[in-house]
This record gives C-alpha cells, sequence and structure tokens, in this order.
C-alpha cells in the first residue's frame, strides 16, 4: 500500500461531492493534501474581477472548513503554477498530483505542462473531467470541425452517452502527519474595503457547496414547475441562480443534470441552457482569444466610433434614462448579477444603441458580475453583438422600451431597481441610435 501522500489541486470545483479528482487521491489509499492556488502570475491566465473574488473568498472558507470537518486541510498557496505545485510536491514528499481539467487556452497550457514536467519526475498524475457534461473535443462535426451553432451541437450532445452519475462526497479525506503551511486567506485581500461595495453581495447569496445543495433543491421543489413559462420575467423569481454555484464549481453539471431529470419537472428549457454552458466552453476550447477577438472576422470591419467615456459610465452606473438598462445595470452593481434576459437587454443597449465596443461591455461584467466565467462572458457579449457563434442576426436590435412592457409589464422590477429611472431622459435616442447601428452593420456586411 502506497503512504506517499496525494496532492489534490482545487481549481474551479470547490466541492467534496462529485470530484473525481478527490475521489481518486482519496482510492490511493494514501494521506491527501488539498490545494487551491491563487494564480495570478502564469502567463495568459485572467486575473479575476471584484465581485468573482468576493464570492471566491468565502467558498474558499467553507470548502476549508468542510476539509477539516473530513479528517484533513485545504492548503491554500499563492503563485504560478509551474512553481508554486512542484515545489508542494517537494515539500510534502506527495507521490500522486489530481486535478479536474480546465478548458481556457493558457490553463490547458499550463497544465499539459506541468502534468508532463511532474511525470519525468517520477510523480504520478491523473486529470478528469468535472466541469462539463461534454467535454469539448468530443463533440464534432460530421466534418470534423467544432460546431458554430447551438441547435446541432445540442443534438450532437444529445446522441453521445448521458452524463454520467454524481460521485458521493468522501466519507472521511485522512490527512497527512504535518500538514505544510498555508497562506493566511484574509492576507490575500479578495474581499474590498475602502470601500466595502460588497453589502448587496452579502445579502444576496451565500457562497458554498452546502449552500449550492440548498438552492438547487430549493429550485426543484418551488421553482421549478414556472421555469419555461416565466423565466424571461425579471421579477418572477422562476430563474435558477445557479450560475455561480456552477461557474465555482460548488455544483457540478452532472448533479445539476440528474436532480433536474429526475425531479420530474418539465425543464427542457433549463437543460438547454446547460447546453448552453457548454456550447460556450465549446466555443472557448477551439477559439482560446474568445475575449478580445471577434469569432467572425468580417465583424473587425465595424467601425466603432471614438469612445464617450461619459456614454460608458452612464451605462455603467445605470444613469442612461432607459428605465429597463437602468434597472438592469443597478442590480448589477448591488449584488454581483443580473437576470439574463435584462442582460441581453443591457448589452444591447450598450452595442447597438451607444455603439461602444462589446469588449468594454465584456469587461465590465466581468469585474461586477459573481458568475462571470472566461467561456460564457465573451461567449454571450459576442452573441448579442453579432460577431460571435450562432449570432443574433445584426439586425437584432433589442428595444428595452418594448422589452420592458413584454417581460416587466407591471413595472414591478423596475421599481425595485430603478424607480427614478422614468423621471429622466435617455442620453441617446433609441430610434436614431438603431439607424446608426444598422448603417455600422451594413459596413459588416459589405466586408464579409
Amino acid at each position: 500500500m502506497t503512504t506517499t501522500p496525494s496532492l489534490v489541486w482545487f481549481r474551479d470545483d470547490l466541492r467534496l461531492a462529485d470530484n473525481p479528482a478527490l475521489r481518486a487521491a482519496v482510492d490511493r489509499g494514501a494521506p491527501v493534501i488539498g490545494v487551491y492556488l491563487l494564480d495570478e502570475a502564469s502567463p495568459g491566465v485572467r486575473p479575476l474581477g471584484g465581485a468573482a473574488r468576493w464570492w471566491l473568498h468565502h467558498s474558499l472558507a467553507e470548502l476549508g472548513e468542510r476539509w477539516a470537518e473530513k479528517g484533513s486541510m485545504l492548503v491554500l498557496r499563492r503563485g504560478a503554477a509551474a512553481e508554486v505545485i512542484p515545489a508542494l510536491v517537494e515539500e510534502t514528499g506527495a507521490g500522486a498530483v489530481f486535478w479536474n481539467r480546465r478548458y481556457g487556452g493558457a490553463e490547458r497550457e499550463i497544465d499539459t505542462a506541468l502534468k508532463a514536467s511532474l511525470r519525468e519526475t517520477g510523480i504520478e498524475v491523473s486529470s478528469f473531467a468535472a466541469s462539463l457534461l461534454f467535454e469539448p473535443w468530443t463533440v464534432r462535426t460530421g466534418a470534423g470541425t467544432p460546431y458554430g451553432v447551438f441547435t446541432p451541437f445540442w443534438k450532437a450532445c444529445q446522441q453521445l452517452p448521458p452524463p454520467r452519475a454524481p460521485l458521493p462526497e468522501p466519507r472521511e479525506i485522512s490527512g497527512p502527519p504535518r500538514s505544510p503551511a498555508s497562506d493566511n486567506l484574509d492576507e490575500w485581500a479578495l474581499l474590498p474595503t475602502t470601500p466595502d461595495w460588497a453589502g448587496g453581495l452579502r445579502e444576496r447569496w451565500t457562497p458554498g457547496e452546502r449552500a449550492a445543495k440548498a438552492r438547487l433543491r430549493e429550485f426543484l421543489t418551488d421553482d421549478a414547475d414556472d421555469y419555461d413559462r416565466a423565466r424571461d420575467e425579471p421579477s418572477a423569481g422562476a430563474t435558477s441562480l445557479l450560475s455561480p454555484r456552477l461557474r465555482w464549481g460548488e455544483l457540478s453539471p452532472h448533479e445539476v443534470w440528474h436532480a433536474a431529470v429526475s425531479s420530474g419537472q418539465p425543464l427542457g428549457g433549463f437543460l438547454s441552457e446547460l447546453g448552453w454552458r457548454e456550447f460556450a466552453w465549446h466555443t472557448l476550447f477551439h477559439f482560446p482569444d474568445l475575449a478580445t477577438k471577434n469569432l467572425r472576422s468580417a465583424f473587425d470591419a465595424f467601425p466603432w466610433p471614438r469612445l464617450r467615456p461619459a456614454m460608458l459610465r452612464a451605462w455603467q452606473r445605470g444613469e442612461t434614462g432607459i428605465a429597463l438598462v437602468d434597472a438592469g445595470m443597478r442590480e448589477l452593481w448591488s449584488t454581483g448579477y443580473m437576470h439574463n434576459r435584462v442582460r441581453m437587454v443591457t448589452a444591447s443597449f450598450l452595442i447597438k444603441n451607444l455603439l461602444i465596443d462589446w469588449r468594454r461591455g465584456e469587461e465590465w461584467f466581468w469585474d461586477t458580475l459573481v458568475d462571470a466565467d472566461e467561456a460564457s462572458n465573451p461567449f454571450n457579449w459576442q452573441w448579442v453583438a453579432g460577431s460571435g457563434a450562432d449570432a443574433a442576426p445584426y439586425f437584432r436590435i433589442f428595444n428595452p422600451e418594448l422589452q420592458a412592457k413584454k417581460f416587466d409589464a407591471g413595472g414591478h422590477y423596475v421599481r425595485e431597481w430603478a424607480p427614478d429611472a422614468s423621471g429622466r431622459d435617455p442620453i441617446v435616442d433609441l430610434a436614431e441610435t438603431r439607424r446608426e447601428a444598422l448603417d455600422a452593420y451594413e459596413v459588416v456586411k459589405r466586408s464579409g
């Protein structure tokens, strides 16, 4: 029986249940050391936004508590993975390292190089599928190319073997005789202090695996029957609110999928949203520059006017004079979250009414959303812009006033988040800026 410790490297999988890397380490039969590495030093890794850092702090705090309850310790380290992980292996005498796979370009390069270098020194290294239902390379068109349209992509996924059943969490985790030194989570300064803008986040969210499981049960028990009917109404309370749980891996998609399928609820639309998340990661895997480059190269010809900072600030602060847009942007700033329908409306307004480059909006959402990940965030912005996969047609310009009449007919959402919006003049004329956007899109059409 092996006695050298096993190292489990946590990333976006902050959970004990359905964690294949952790399960493999426990099954190896030796002491297990968990490590979370805050890597802001490796080349190409995108630094976390402010809201994400807030969530990460609290999720790590809960994971550390749960790890201790199981009999071991979660070690916190900071630095470049290529340096920190091998150093921790040497420090602990670990004989094996386990992790769940990542799919961003920079992350894959880091993991591939690290796996090779550790194996050269005789360390056992294994990686596992845990964050997606269908890994990106398993879904290909008949021509062997990645999918560019969602409907055939999702149909192809459904022809593959169904998502595996979730793994139970370990009953106990055997810790090493001596625990390695760990950073103090508070000293990472992930939480805002001057000023402390996170009051609304604390009021809205409880990060961590236990709260994630409770929210999944609550959704399936209380809200799922209204999901397909009312999910586009921002005041209806019909959405799952599981996106940050999936982003941080407090729940796995396998747990969510199987719970939804076995619930007996009519959740075809909800399962399709899980599919849309898969499609975003499929796209990022094949196009790693998704956050900075137009997926459709013809869109490079879009004649963005010179950036007007005052317009961008008005949008960021929810001071555009367009009620639904302002309500959404204020909900975002207060809670780190925005209803999906309103996300589309606010994004369309920035791109197609203010004629501000979609990348500026993507950067703002990256900094302010608790659920922003490196696939879904740029993927959805490019979808709205018309520059991405399965993109909205160039002439689809959401009219925020009509959207409000259709999806917030009683005005409940606007009154909650922007009660003063109706008393202010819009910063742009919707009809005039729509014409300007269509003229700009004609340039793209001609270049394509």
